[in-house]
């Protein structure tokens, strides 16, 4: 139970920095990602203030010897820089750039009600149905 309560504390507390950042605003990324046009710096800060706390986290975490609520740290094992996972970036980038929304955004954009993040949400969980049928069809 534990691990619940603090899974849904840690994904509130990042809906309401994704929600204060600006970042579940697409206008606000497009602008970013808009650097020859009407370039918005503003998310070079988000992104500096969340790799200095994410830092600060490394450090602490890996510090301990085992995680508060489990036995054991589950991290990645693959290292491999293969076609599948640059295929997956170039479409997340592509996606991210036209749409000005990636998942996190979006889903703590969902409590705004607006038509276009419910669109976009719709499309993505299509997307994922797709990615797993086409990645059971090669495998």
């Amino acid at each position: 139970m534990g691990q619940v309560i603090m899974a849904l504390l840690c994904g509130a507390l990042f809906g309401g920095g994704l929600t204060v950042s600006g970042m579940i605003n697409p206008a606000k990324i497009v602008s970013f990602l808009d650097i020859a046009g009407d370039w918005d710096p503003s998310l070079i800060l988000v992104m500096a203030g969340a790799v200095g706390i994410t830092a600060i986290g490394y450090r602490l975490t890996f510090g301990r010897a085992q995680p508060i609520f489990s036995d054991r740290f589950s991290l990645p094992t693959a290292a491999d820089i293969d076609a599948r996972l640059l295929t997956g970036a170039a479409i997340f980038g592509i996606g991210w750039g036209l749409g000005g929304y990636c998942p996190g955004p979006a889903l703590a954009g969902l409590f705004q009600g607006a038509p276009e993040t419910l669109t976009f949400l719709a499309t993505m969980c299509v997307g994922l149905v797709a990615g797993r049928l086409a990645t059971e069809a090669t495998t």
